[in-house]
């Protein structure tokens, strides 16, 4: 029997999360499948090096576009002339592209000009926010897919809506979540003494972490300046760890704001040592969209700072709440979780961990052998 070769897209440090579970379901199907790690470059990170894949259990990409920075025009312009060549010169039967970033978008057009299947992970998420790139490149994307691979009945719903066809359509679970158990065993059985995570943790046996990164947040300085405030006054009653992303320190600076002495502004930390500080917190605030995803998987009280999500299971199921940006919001949820009234979620159907083997068994049936 002749192997199906796949191609597996990843542009920045989320979208290899994501991949790693299905690089490893499809390895158990070695006698069905062959792969090829496609790393566009979307973003340079030099954390990316070996131990990086190591941690993650899988093999360093077989291809690497280079794509680096730019504009999104730009940027989407050099992944899509450099992945075309790639495909033109070794055709695989299926292009799996994860996530909402303008890899996703860039790969997944090249894919269907060529007349090859596209298969979108995490498809169906949607914010209703056009000011948003990631609800862009969602939309573009899931409008020429074949295949639908869905984390939450959200996203088989607004597929529905939008017309696909049933039987293209999947609810397998979050390959997110597959990694983050993974990982969360690797940790537990690890030695945790060199983590610089580790020693925030014994200077501050209770603590609060945060994460702030969309422009919407970050480069107004209104809100920006809102949202700190409401951080120094929570972090009086409890300390929190704030891993500062560089564009978000570089507006801290320019807008003059002082976090105080209870806020702890470190570097942006690593998979691993982020995981191991955020798993154990009182409480998380953040803007990230997977943040949400991994703090409902691990019952973690998560307030979301911002007006809408596209992950809503993690509202409605799980133990995020949409605060937005009103300081007095934020202080009223924050004052909640701290007296111990926080909201208990619960993890959603198929977030077991075995998200990536469903998928790979629906791509066994859908793909000729």
């Amino acid at each position: 029997m002749s192997r199906s070769l796949i191609y597996l897209v990843a542009g920045a440090r989320p979208n290899f999360m994501k991949i790693a579970p299905i690089v490893r379901a499809l390895q158990a199907r070695a006698d069905r499948f062959e792969f090829r790690i496609i790393h566009t470059g979307q973003h340079y990170d030099r954390e990316m090096s070996d131990v990086f894949f190591d941690e993650l259990g899988i093999p360093k990409p077989d291809y690497h576009l280079e794509a680096g920075g730019g504009s999104h025009a730009t940027q989407t312009a050099k992944i899509m002339v450099a992945f075309e060549e790639i495909c033109q010169n070794a055709r695989p039967d299926c292009v799996l592209v994860v996530g909402d970033v303008n890899s996703t978008l860039a790969c997944s057009i090249d894919a269907k000009k060529l007349n090859i299947p596209v298969a979108h992970v995490e498809a169906g998420l949607r914010s209703g926010d056009m000011r948003m790139p990631e609800e862009i490149n969602r939309l573009v994307t899931d409008s020429i897919s074949d295949w639908f691979f869905c984390t939450e009945p959200a996203g088989v719903d607004n597929l529905m809506k939008e017309g696909k066809s049933a039987d293209a359509v999947f609810h397998v679970g979050h390959v997110m979540v597959d990694n983050l158990l993974f990982q969360r065993d690797k940790l537990d059985a690890s030695d945790k003494s060199g983590m610089e995570t580790e020693a925030i943790k014994a200077k501050y046996p209770k603590y609060g972490v945060v994460t702030l990164h969309r422009p919407s947040n970050v480069d107004d300085e209104a809100n920006l300046r809102g949202i700190a405030g409401a951080l120094k006054q929570i972090a009086g009653e409890l300390p929190l760890i704030f891993p500062v992303h560089p564009r978000t320190r570089g507006n801290l600076e320019k807008f003059g704001l002082d976090l105080g002495p209870n806020v702890v502004l470190t570097k942006p930390q690593s998979y691993m040592e982020f995981l191991n500080l955020w798993k154990d917190a009182a409480l998380i605030m953040t803007d990230s969209g997977g943040l949400q995803e991994e703090t409902t998987a691990l019952g973690v009280p998560c307030l979301t700072l911002r007006e809408n999500t596209e992950r809503p299971v993690t509202v409605d199921e799980g133990s995020n709440v949409l605060v937005g940006t009103d300081p007095a919001r934020i202080l009223e949820e924050a004052a909640k979780v701290l007296a111990g009234q926080g909201k208990q979620g619960c993890r959603p159907v198929l977030w077991d961990g075995k998200a990536a083997e469903r998928t790979v068994a629906e791509l066994d049936r859908l793909l000729p052998a």
